[in-house]
């Protein structure tokens, strides 16, 4: 508790500061906005579940110019509370905490971003390897997703390449695909070089971390062990008469515990935008999440495809449907989302239809009741 508010102390002051510097009042631009979002989710599988709860997310942003360079920050919370009732107990839970908190310092060619933020990257579109920082369900209509603590630098060339680099403070709790946290209070590093390739761009990633599997497992099996993690990554896209991405990822950890210390995973896709009415989008990935004592091998693993089709009824109106199937366990996951548009309001009417074991993303429990078949209604308001 005492770290956090020491991290949050210090942008805030920092924000302050900037606010207060002599001869920028005139010049800064300050913005506030909010999201206020309202969900429930009904699944009549044994046991029944229900599940209400709201969401409001406020900001407070900046802009400030300083001379050849802008300075500009954002800072919101997390606001929510949720209810759900499964069998004969309601269950409630509540958070108040920050959502974004960072300060950047940027110029024609570079940026330097501090605080807590969001990083991601790749190519593909659904099943993700390098979903490392966040935990984005692509199901989700809004794209939300925790953020990480740390400095990110980016500098882009005049051909459309870049380089990333970035060290993150490392906290004790789940990201991405991971199965154990990070060591607390640990720093973590990593980099990304982007070059052009025809007509899309190809990318190499890197990181380092230390995993802690204390949190997620007993100490009779850990011994109180940790490890370094190195992460490596390629990935492509290219537009030709269809959109292609591939993407892989492979990760070593040296646990005492298990020999599978080698996590792979593979995803190939492709794109095409139809010209049927306003435009049928569809898009295809094949998946592949592998773990073994070497890399790339499948001592254990999971393979999955996807069909997913987004059809713009009207200005207003859009629907959207995904089929996953998991060749491993011989699962089919569905999901179909009608979504109506207006100025300041959204609404969202979303179907799924899942194996009662649920075995398809690292998504917060709390805020998901997906396993089973079952509908869920959302409304949001932006202002």
């Amino acid at each position: 508790m005492k770290t956090a508010v020491v991290k949050y102390g210090i942008l805030v002051v920092a924000f302050l500061g900037i606010l207060l510097v002599p001869g920028t009042l005139n010049s800064q631009s300050l913005g506030f906005r909010g999201q206020a979002i309202g969900w429930t989710t009904l699944n009549p599988a044994e046991p029944f579940q229900a599940q209400a709860g709201l969401r409001y997310i406020p900001e407070l942003s900046f802009s400030l110019p300083a001379g050849n360079y802008t300075i500009d920050g954002e800072f919101s919370a997390n606001i929510w509370g949720s209810g759900i009732y499964s069998g004969d107990s309601i269950e409630l839970d509540k958070q108040l905490s920050p959502y974004r908190m960072w300060i950047k310092f940027s110029g024609d060619q570079f940026e330097l971003r501090a605080g807590l933020q969001k990083i991601n990257f790749g190519s593909a579109q659904m099943f993700r390897p390098l979903m490392w920082f966040d935990r984005i369900d692509p199901r989700d209509p809004l794209q939300l997703t925790d953020g990480v603590y740390g400095l990110l630098a980016r500098y882009y060339f005049l051909n459309n390449a870049n380089i990333w680099l970035w060290g993150l403070y490392g906290e004790d709790k789940i990201k991405g695909w991971e199965m154990f946290p990070s060591k607390k209070n640990s720093i973590e590093y990593g980099g990304r070089v982007q070059l052009p390739l025809y007509t899309g761009e190809i990318a190499a990633t890197y990181h380092h971390r230390t995993a802690d599997p204390g949190p997620a497992l007993p100490d009779s099996i850990t011994l109180g062990e940790t490890s370094p993690e190195n992460r490596f990554a390629l990935d492509a896209k290219m537009d030709l008469a269809v959109g292609l991405w591939i993407e892989a990822a492979i990760s070593y950890q040296d646990f005492s515990f298990t020999d599978l210390n080698f996590k792979s995973m593979l995803n190939a896709g492709m794109d095409y935008t139809f010209g049927l009415g306003n435009g049928l989008h569809v898009m295809t990935e094949a998946f592949g999440y592998l773990q073994g004592e070497q890399p790339f091998a499948a001592d254990q693993k999971l393979l999955f495809g996807l069909l997913s089709a987004a059809y713009p009824v009207s200005i207003i109106h859009n629907v959207n449907a995904m089929l996953f199937y998991d060749f491993s366990n011989n699962n089919l996951y569905r999901f179909i989302n009608w979504s109506v548009a207006y100025d300041r309001w959204s609404f969202y009417i979303m179907g799924f239809w899942n194996p009662d074991t649920y075995n398809l993303y690292n998504v917060d429990p709390r805020t998901s009741l997906y396993g089973g078949w079952g509908f869920q209604l959302m409304a949001v308001f932006n202002h």
